[in-house]
C-alpha cells in the first residue's frame, strides 16, 4: 500500500517509520526543504530526532502531486490551522477515493469544527472513504525509537477503523478501535488545555500531589464537556481520554506542557503569548472551549479551562489563579 503523509515533522516521521516497518510505501509532503533534504539525503530528521537514522525507503517531496499520486491512504500530521488549506490543494489531485488517517488534534481555526468534520467538509464521499483518526497516548519521540505504544483508530465506520488498525499494528505499535469519534476528538483536544495547566503548576514549583489533582479533576471536566457535546462518557476512561491526558500532562515531550512550564516559571503569559512560534494547540483550544461553554446553556462548569483562559487571555498571574481555584466553594467529589 502507498501512504501519502502530509507533513515532515516529528509525528509524520515517526508514523512513516511505523508504516515502513509494516512493509508499506511511504512518501512525506513538506514545505521545509531542509527537512526534505534531511530525509532524502541524510536519512534523518535532525530538527526533531538528533540520533535517529531513518530507512532509505522513507522519502519526502515538496511536490504534493507526487506524494498523492497512487496513494490508497492519506495521513494528516500538520497543525490544525493548516489542514483546511492543504486539503483544498489535495482535492483536485485525488483521482480515486482514499482513506484519510487523521493525526491532527484540535479545532479548525476558522470554524471551530472538529478535525473529522473539517476533513469531510472539504473532501466529500466522492473523494474519500470514512475518516479514521489515530488518537492515544503517544509521543513521536518514543514511537520513532520503536518504544511500545498503544493508540486507538477511531472512525464512525468500524470496518475502516479495523482496516487502519491492521495497517498500523506491529510488535511495538498496537492499535485498538473505537467508533466514538466525538468523544475521542474532544478528549484529544481538551487534554492539551490540561497539559498547559500541568506545565504551569510545574513551572510554579508544585509537585506530584498537585499534578495528580489536576489530572483527576481535568478528566472529570473533560468528560462533562464531551458528554454534553454528544460523546460516550466511557470513552474518557480509555486510551483517547485518560491515556492521552496522562502522557500529555506528564511529559517534557509535550509542547503544551512546555508552554505551560515557561508561563509558570515567569508567573505570567505575556512574553510567551507575544513571542511563541511553536505549535501549541492547547492555547487556542482553551479559548474555543471557554467561549463555547460561556455562550451555551450546557449546565456545566469548566474551572480549569476558565483558569487557563484567564492566564492566557486576561493576564491573570498563574499563582493567584491557582489560589482562587483552591478557594472555590467546597463540594462533594462528583
Amino acid at each position: 500500500m502507498k501512504i501519502a503523509i502530509l507533513g515532515t515533522g516529528s509525528w509524520a516521521t515517526a508514523l512513516a517509520r511505523v508504516f515502513n516497518d509494516n512493509g508499506h510505501t511511504v512518501m512525506l509532503y513538506g514545505i521545509d526543504q531542509s527537512e526534505i533534504d534531511d530525509i532524502n539525503i541524510r536519512h534523518c530528521n535532525y530538527k526533531y530526532f538528533k540520533d535517529v537514522r531513518l530507512e532509505e525507503s522513507i522519502v519526502a517531496s515538496a511536490s504534493l502531486n507526487d506524494v498523492i499520486k497512487d496513494a490508497q491512504y492519506l495521513l494528516i500530521t500538520i497543525p490544525t490551522q493548516y489542514v483546511r488549506g492543504v486539503l483544498e490543494q489535495v482535492k483536485p489531485l485525488l483521482t480515486q477515493p482514499v482513506t484519510i488517517i487523521n493525526a491532527a488534534k484540535g479545532f479548525d481555526m476558522n470554524t471551530n469544527m472538529r478535525m473529522s468534520d473539517t476533513i469531510r467538509s472539504v473532501l466529500d464521499n466522492t473523494k474519500i472513504h470514512p475518516v479514521v483518526s489515530l488518537i492515544g497516548p503517544s509521543h513521536a519521540e518514543e514511537v520513532v525509537e520503536r518504544m511500545l505504544t498503544v493508540v486507538c483508530a477511531v472512525s464512525l465506520d468500524e470496518d475502516y477503523a479495523k482496516d487502519v488498525q491492521k495497517l498500523c499494528s506491529n510488535h511495538y505499535f498496537r492499535v485498538y478501535t473505537s467508533t466514538d469519534e466525538i468523544g475521542a476528538e474532544y478528549g484529544a483536544a481538551y487534554k492539551n488545555v490540561i497539559a498547559v495547566a500541568s506545565g504551569i503548576i510545574a513551572g510554579l514549583g508544585y509537585g506530584d500531589n498537585t499534578r495528580a489533582a489536576l489530572i483527576t479533576r481535568g478528566l472529570y471536566e473533560m468528560s462533562l464537556y464531551g458528554t454534553v457535546k454528544g460523546a460516550n462518557r466511557e470513552t474518557f476512561f480509555g486510551l483517547t481520554g485518560i491515556g492521552d491526558l496522562v502522557v500529555t500532562c506528564s511529559s517534557i515531550h509535550s509542547r503544551n506542557f512546555q508552554a505551560g512550564l515557561e508561563i509558570g516559571q515567569s508567573n505570567h503569559a505575556l512574553d510567551f503569548m507575544a513571542h511563541n512560534t511553536k505549535t501549541c494547540e492547547g492555547i487556542r483550544t482553551c479559548k474555543v472551549i471557554h467561549d463555547d461553554v460561556a455562550t451555551h446553556d450546557y449546565g456545566i462548569e469548566v474551572p480549569i479551562v476558565d483558569a487557563v483562559y484567564r492566564v492566557l487571555y486576561e493576564n491573570a498571574t498563574p499563582q493567584e489563579t491557582i489560589h482562587s481555584l483552591m478557594l472555590r466553594d467546597l463540594k462533594a467529589e462528583q
